[in-house]
């Protein structure tokens, strides 16, 4: 019996410690971008910043997800400020709990 109780408490400190921290990523809907050369702009800027582990840039739909390093900070305001510094417009921006990765999925093969 102690064994088993000992395993488990191994089993659930393991799998806390390995457990990922919350993703972060702010996500923007922007209006201005109407070429791929607009894109490649913002996710150029927005690759700048030091708390950024990926960004996705997506033209069609006119979403810019920036996702952040871990244990990484960075206001909604300084993307929007970046975003607006290269020449686009941010209509809306939200701090989401998904990927980069996960959100360029959402869209399927755009």
């Amino acid at each position: 019996m102690k064994k088993i109780i000992g395993t488990v408490i191994l089993a659930t400190i393991v799998m806390a410690n390995t457990a990922q921290a919350a993703v972060q990523t702010i996500k923007a809907e922007v209006n201005g971008m109407v070429c791929a050369f607009c894109a490649q702009g913002i996710d150029k800027k927005l690759r700048e910043l030091p708390q950024i582990k990926a960004v996705y840039v997506n033209l069609k739909h006119k979403i810019v997800a920036v996702e952040l390093k871990e244990d990484q900070t960075l206001s909604e305001s300084t993307v929007k400020d970046v975003v607006k510094n290269a020449g686009y417009d941010v209509v809306n921006i939200q701090t989401v709990d998904q990927t980069a990765q996960q959100i360029k999925e959402s869209f399927g093969k755009d």
